[in-house]
């Protein structure tokens, strides 16, 4: 498929069909119903060479649909596979709970199964347990669409093949905030810190302390609530497992890992975290940050509408080179023994010219700016175009950090009971001492109790590898 990415462009519109009714698209109300036309179309574009799938559908195990439910808008990824390639998808449906066993299951059993969320478990444990079979076959990742992919695309490397193929960056962890919070407490706006270069750790601290201290005493006041301790710790750009391309290697004594555990240690002494769960930024004054996804910003900004909320990154060390992110990346496994290779290439491929093409993504992006409302005119989620650009920066502009200790089974990742002795070695080098401060007291103790259980997991990994 070389140089697919040669758009005919002349022929490429967007069709605002709510502008044709005089509505516009901050107007825009969800109902209970599918509608018939997307909001915001890509009327008659045509890709180059093409190859013609001829209705060829793809089953799709997942937990959400790739296909628009309510009133929601095909992607451009999708709706370049259903009118460019003539090809369908249909969603099997799984629970969070069961995703693997019935992804086994209609393995073994032979029902179909063809493609499947990249999950971080996906590399090395679901190769290692036979869930899933290379792309290389059906991806022509010479082509230059992939240019901007390569760095990631070379680090899923395994060996020789490639199980996942990621075309974009997903789910960033971010630092959202509220910018007249921070004005009436007198502190410095985070995103103009980042854009001077001037937002690290030490930043950080002193608006959390200050913002603490100015409190009355009427409510407790905590610096930062929500997913906190991985970003931390990828801020310094160092992963807890490294992979060159040949063996796993044990990385828990990297002195900048150090640092940040003990940053970490120092917040939970000053009572600065709040452990509390909340799905979007509180919205009752006294959290200054929020670490969370990117997916939970709509719904800070339906719920704190004038608080003129905006994000950035997670702040990086006084030592580090640069700002790195802590996120995922986007792409779709192959399973094993699927036929359908050919259409899931050409699905993944479909998501990268959506990525990449100038024309599809300022289609993305008038989608993602559509406000999201209930039947009843409720606001339930959006984002603005600032927020929205940023975004894209990071993405752009800042190197994410994957780390393969992730990827490794429950033994490293996993929930277990939830306990500091049997959830995961990752999930306690991540936040056990913000959360299980009885358990663990320093970075000294938690790092000497796991360091031996990696170099197990490790080895039966590079053993496979041989």
């Amino acid at each position: 498929m070389k140089n697919m990415t040669r758009i005919l462009a002349g022929i490429l519109s967007l069709s605002l069909l709510l502008a044709a009714t005089g509505c516009s698209a901050e107007q825009a109300e969800t109902s209970s119903h599918y509608k018939e036309q997307d909001e915001v179309s890509i009327a008659e574009a045509t890709v180059e060479n093409a190859d013609d799938l001829g209705g060829d559908t793809i089953y799709w195990l997942a937990t959400y649909d790739i296909n628009p439910t309510n009133n929601n808008d095909r992607s451009v990824a999708l709706t370049l596979f259903e009118d460019q390639f003539h090809g369908k998808v249909e969603w099997v449906q799984c629970t969070s709970e069961n995703k693997f066993d019935t992804l086994t299951n209609r393995i073994n059993g032979g029902d179909p199964v063809d493609m499947f969320p990249y999950e971080w478990d996906a590399l090395p444990n679901g190769v290692y347990k036979g869930q899933y079979q290379p792309l290389d076959d059906y991806i022509d990742l010479d082509d230059e669409m992939w240019d901007g992919m390569r760095d990631a695309i070379d680090m899923y490397a395994y060996n020789g093949q490639h199980y996942v193929v990621p075309y974009a960056i997903s789910d960033p962890l971010l630092i959202t905030y509220s910018r007249q919070l921070c004005d009436e407490n007198g502190l410095d706006d985070p995103y103009e810190l980042y854009q001077d270069g001037d937002w690290d750790w030490d930043a950080f601290m002193e608006m959390m302390k200050k913002f603490v201290a100015n409190g009355d005493g009427s409510t407790e006041r905590y610096g930062i609530a929500g997913w906190f301790g991985q970003a931390l710790v990828q801020s310094t750009g160092k992963t807890v497992v490294n992979f060159d391309g040949k063996q796993f290697t044990n990385n828990i004594s990297d002195p900048d890992i150090e640092a940040a555990e003990n940053l970490m240690a120092e917040i939970h002494s000053l009572n600065l975290y709040d452990p509390n769960w909340y799905s979007y930024f509180p919205d009752a004054g006294n959290i200054l940050f929020y670490g969370m996804a990117d997916w939970s910003l709509n719904g800070s900004n339906a719920n704190n509408p004038d608080a003129d909320i905006m994000v950035v990154p997670f702040p990086k060390s006084p030592d580090a080179d640069d700002y790195y992110l802590c996120g995922n990346y986007a792409a779709k496994m192959l399973v094993k023994n699927s036929t359908k290779g050919k259409a899931v290439g050409t699905y993944i491929m479909c998501e990268r010219l959506a990525e990449m093409t100038p024309e599809y993504q300022a289609a993305a992006k008038e989608k993602a700016l559509i406000v999201e409302k209930s039947a009843s005119g409720v606001t339930l989620g959006y984002r603005t175009e600032e927020q929205y650009d940023a975004i894209m920066d990071y993405k752009n502009d800042t190197t994410t950090v994957f780390d393969f200790g992730y990827g490794m089974g429950s033994t490293m990742y996993g929930d277990g009971e939830y306990t500091y002795e049997t959830r995961g070695i990752m999930n306690n080098l991540m936040d056990a001492l913000l959360t299980y401060p009885d358990s663990v007291d320093s970075w000294a103790v938690l790092r000497d109790n796991w360091s031996a259980a990696i170099d197990d997991v490790l080895k039966t990994y590079n053993e496979a590898l041989q």
